[in-house]
């Protein structure tokens, strides 16, 4: 076997290859504007109410921070960008980036999407992976009404959940099997196409059917190969055992575990909710304890790596390095068909090409969709820039590095 390549997360040769001189500017001058958490505020609450009003802002966002975060507005433009990426051994995940619809006809459009999305994606080299939000196409109030009746810790999810199902009116049942059945039409052209379907994480008050829901699709098609993966958000107390516990469901079940890890996306919220509704906050205390669970995920997830599919969806250079140290320590290579890294686009270049670099199946999250759909999703970005503890310090940082190398 060849020998294990050193990756250092510090150069910046690498990192940038594929931006010009004035993109990399431009991301510096944007990164500068996130470190300033005034201006943050002020842009997250101007931009979707202009947006709304009619103002003509779309141009300004177009070349701000749509073209640093997000691929574009429709799948060809998308396509262009997975092409350069390509150029550098970089994968794309698809996500179409529209949220918060309700209806029935919205919820069997959004399918549909999510249906065009996996067959262009399919016609594609270097795009094996889509995402999906069962929020999509599933009504809130439903998953939620679900989950209140799941509450009962002491059987398995499955049991939990066909339990829960028994206690909705006949209207709801059907309403179920509406959702049970868009996913089926999603997941199934997945696997008939071979792409990949990564199942976003959802609040934690909805989260239980939407993984008992996505445990079935696994139990369909993830026999023979990999084609759903779960999304596990670590910053939750109890997700460390939830993936123990999908890995005796997988094993149980004969079928592969496809398990995307994350640290999480709703944590403010979660903790605000769990204050006014008094109940324990399903969060981690702190950093360190979501740094612990996430690593101990990861170090689970290759031990019995025949079983699980791995997908390391992470910004932290320590986590995506432990990753590559465990295979080398167990003598894997570091492409195993059952792992895979991801950071989103527009965010840790530095992780997502160093890795590409080292030949690492590597990929960027990538969201595409009409500038008014994905505006929450840009929203987010600017908010976690500026939360996130050092990030935006340490891409900045990393930009003007290059920028004097190209100098020099």
């Amino acid at each position: 076997m060849e020998p294990y390549p050193v990756i250092s997360f510090d150069n910046t040769e690498f990192a940038f290859e594929y931006k010009s001189e004035s993109q990399l500017k431009k991301a510096k001058f944007l990164f500068s504007l996130m470190g300033r958490p005034w201006i943050v505020k002020i842009g997250t609450r101007l931009a979707p109410w202009s947006i709304r009003a009619g103002l003509p802002v779309k141009g300004v966002i177009r070349n701000t921070i749509f073209k640093q975060f997000v691929g574009g507005e429709t799948l060809e433009e998308t396509a262009q960008v997975a092409k350069n990426l390509s150029k550098y051994h970089v994968q794309v995940i698809l996500d179409y980036g529209v949220e918060g619809k309700e209806g029935e006809e919205d919820f069997d459009h959004a399918r549909d999407e999510f249906i065009r999305v996996i067959n262009y994606a399919a016609t594609q080299p270097n795009i094996p992976f889509m995402s999906v939000k069962v929020t999509g196409f599933a009504r809130f109030a439903l998953l939620e009404k679900l989950d209140e009746t799941m509450d009962n810790g002491e059987l398995t999810l499955m049991k939990r959940y066909m339990r829960a199902i028994a206690g909705l009116s006949a209207d709801e049942q059907a309403e179920l099997e509406r959702v049970r059945k868009r996913m089926m039409s999603i997941c199934g052209t997945a696997a008939e196409k071979k792409i990949g379907v990564m199942v976003d994480a959802e609040e934690t008050w909805v989260q239980d059917p939407v993984d008992a829901l996505t445990i079935l699709m696994m139990d369909t098609f993830n026999k023979q190969r990999v084609v759903v993966y779960n999304t596990i958000q670590h910053y939750r107390v109890d997700r460390l055992q939830f993936l123990k516990d999908s890995y005796q469901a997988a094993t149980q079940r004969s079928f592969i575990l496809g398990a995307k890890l994350v640290r999480g996306a709703y944590m403010e919220k979660e903790r605000k909710r769990a204050a006014e509704m008094n109940y324990p906050s399903p969060i981690q205390p702190d950093k360190e304890s979501t740094d612990r669970d996430f690593n101990a995920g990861i170090e689970f997830s290759i031990a019995h790596i025949d079983r699980i599919a791995l997908i390391v969806a992470s910004h932290n250079e320590y986590s995506n390095l432990y990753a590559t140290r465990l295979l080398k320590q167990k003598g894997l290579p570091l492409n195993h068909p059952h792992v895979h890294w991801s950071q989103l686009y527009g965010m840790s270049d530095n992780i997502t090409f160093n890795l590409a670099h080292a030949g690492c199946s590597v990929s960027k999250y990538l969201p595409f969709g009409p500038i008014r759909d994905v505006i929450p999703y840009l929203m987010r970005r600017a908010q976690e820039n500026t939360s996130v503890k050092g990030q935006t310090g340490r891409e900045l940082a990393l930009i003007k590095k290059e920028l004097k190398r190209r100098k020099a």
